[in-house]
């Protein structure tokens, strides 16, 4: 258009020729730029107006440039381009979908939505982020639209990317909501490598493998054919210079999704890295980037490119917090989940020579000295689950050293980096100790440790400053002894039960510090258990006596101690799928 006039190609040509700055057009006098001209010329004949639907979407969103690098003033759209259009930037709700057949479990309603939403983007070939707060169900929604894909007809692998600390949970969750669904855990030192890799993964519907091989084993990975690739924790991507950053962009997929609590954990350089991996190109090369948002936000404070940042990505994002009203009500005061690590190799080495030693002298042992046996033999077993420093009380490094130790860390990052609290419970006071040194290095400020040696005073005072409001600790490590009854921390919303009382009544105790007359938040409780070990089976022992579990089981772990011989050395013995890197 020129002058509010719409011109024909014909027209454009005839004033391209005529080269002069004013010309009159249908009555009116208009100024002309010959080169804006000469430019449109020159689009129509290179481009012959053709733009993809994801340039349509970035031109509309205000992210890209017109083709040929002509001005423009927005997208006008009809049909199904105006309809993506309008879902995309909130216009129109995206089309609520039903569970899928296969899917054992109910979607609550903000789980439908997010699931559709997932549904939504992926149709179209766009990359998603599903950024809602820990414990809303991020792992539920993924699986929903897998088993979906699957019932469709589109019998293709998605890889799912996750830390080595959280393969056993997608394993056990894959199994409990999507039971029918083909999964593979590409993972451990026994793994399958190379053309047998690439052969077996094309039978499943969800292969579930970790950072550390991402970048490992990316050769045979990348010739997979991908239905999907979803990252989980996908701010371990946050560096784009990282190996796992760079192979996680390579792969090939008909679409990505990420799932994180934290999209953004130290600045908004880290949302380039995560957008760059769902929708390439979108927000530009990571140097335009750095120019357009990150110095004017970060530096300048500017609330114009902050503005224009969030239109840009806020679409292939959703986040939920659980502080949301509409989110709110859709939860139980209190949840509980199991979160299930795996083990170091070092865990596995000192676990089996635990085994070893017990079963050598179970078969030499009764009475009341084969009940000593087992009891040490739990103790120890429970110790390297935890830390094998605390096995050996040496002393020695704490990092990386322990899955448990892993995943609790990443979860108070997260917990942490919204503001909320939490309490961390252990047996064992040397476990505590460890725990304290461990967490205070890695997050630079006081953690709380309240164990049987604190005196009166010093055990109220740590309790008021943790109830304080304001900038005070947001870790409580208790022994559960010390701090399972008598207490009163509402200011918490996370318990963590790091090692496994085997008994529901005093876990439940120990819980109640938390959920109890004036608790306002919903909390949300985490049980430690390692696959694959006495922890995971006993657990299991429970929970099919539930209903009888707390006469069964008694005030502590005697009842153990009647197990057979046979029956302990099932329980004992180490399974595969423990170990991890």
């Amino acid at each position: 258009a020129l002058g509010g006039e719409r011109l024909s190609l014909e027209e454009l040509k005839v004033l391209a020729r005529l080269k002069q700055p004013l010309v009159k057009v249908r009555g009116q006098w208009v100024q002309m730029n010959a080169e804006e001209i000469r430019t449109a010329l020159d689009f129509w004949k290179k481009a012959a107006g053709h733009a993809t639907a994801r340039e349509i979407v970035r031109m509309a969103l205000g992210a890209g440039k017109a083709p040929g690098g002509i001005a423009f003033e927005g997208v006008t759209a009809t049909g199904w381009i105006a309809d993506l259009l309008a879902s995309l930037d909130g216009r129109t709700a995206c089309e609520a979908l039903p569970a899928p057949d296969g899917f054992q479990g109910t979607l609550r309603p903000y789980q439908a939505r997010g699931y559709s939403w997932l549904a939504f983007l992926r149709r179209w070939g766009l990359g998603a982020c599903l950024a809602d707060d820990m414990g809303l169900g991020k792992t539920i929604m993924a699986l929903a639209l897998i088993q979906r894909d699957w019932e469709a007809g589109g019998k293709r692998p998605v890889l799912l990317v996750c830390p080595t600390s959280v393969v056993g949970n997608w394993q056990k969750e894959a199994a409990g909501f999507t039971p029918d669904l083909p999964v593979m855990v590409h993972h451990g030192i026994a793994r399958t490598k190379g053309a047998e890799l690439k052969a077996e993964a094309q039978k499943q519907a969800l292969v579930i493998s970790s950072y550390a091989l991402l970048h490992r084993d990316f050769e045979t990975l990348k010739d997979v054919p991908w239905s999907g690739v979803i990252l989980d924790e996908a701010q371990n991507i946050k560096n784009p210079e990282t190996k796992q950053a760079k192979a996680a962009r390579a792969l090939k997929a008909g679409y990505r999704i990420a799932l994180t609590g934290t999209p953004v954990e130290n600045n908004v350089g880290d949302l380039w890295s995560i957008i760059e991996f769902l929708n390439p190109g979108f927000l530009g090369t990571q140097s335009e980037f750095k120019r357009t948002f990150f110095v004017p936000i970060q530096a300048n404070r500017d609330q114009e490119a902050v503005k224009r940042l969030k239109g840009l990505t806020g679409p292939f994002i959703l986040r939920r917090l659980k502080t949301d009203k509409s989110i709110i009500t859709d939860l139980p005061e209190k949840m509980e989940m199991k979160v299930f690590c795996t083990l170091t190799r070092e865990q596995a080495s000192l676990y089996a020579a635990v085994v070893k030693d017990a079963t050598s002298k179970l078969n030499s042992s009764t009475g009341i000295q084969r009940k000593g046996v087992v009891l040490a033999t739990l103790s120890k077993l429970k110790q390297v689950c935890n830390h094998p420093a605390q096995l050996l009380g040496d002393n020695s490094a704490i990092p990386g050293r322990s899955g448990k130790l892993a995943r609790l860390t990443e979860m108070l990052e997260e917990i942490t980096e919204v503001g909320d609290r939490a309490l961390v419970f252990s047996q064992f006071a040397e476990m505590g100790e460890i725990l304290r040194r461990h967490l205070q290095e890695v997050f630079g400020r006081e953690v709380l440790f309240l164990h049987g040696g604190v005196p009166q005073p010093q055990r109220n005072r740590m309790v008021e400053r943790f109830q304080a409001g304001g900038d005070g600790p947001q870790i409580f490590l208790l022994s559960l002894k010390a701090g399972g009854v008598g207490l009163n921390l509402t200011r918490a919303n996370h318990v963590f039960h790091f090692d496994r009382w085997w008994n529901p009544a005093v876990e439940n105790q120990a819980t109640d510090r938390v959920f109890r007359i004036g608790q306002t938040k919903n909390v949300q409780v985490h049980k430690f258990l390692c696959m694959g070990t006495l922890e995971e089976k006993i657990d299991e022992m429970i929970e099919r006596k539930q209903e009888i579990a707390e006469g069964v089981v008694g005030t502590g772990e005697g009842w153990l101690t009647e197990l057979s011989t046979t029956a302990l050395k099932d329980l004992f013995t180490l399974r595969k799928e423990a170990i991890g890197e």
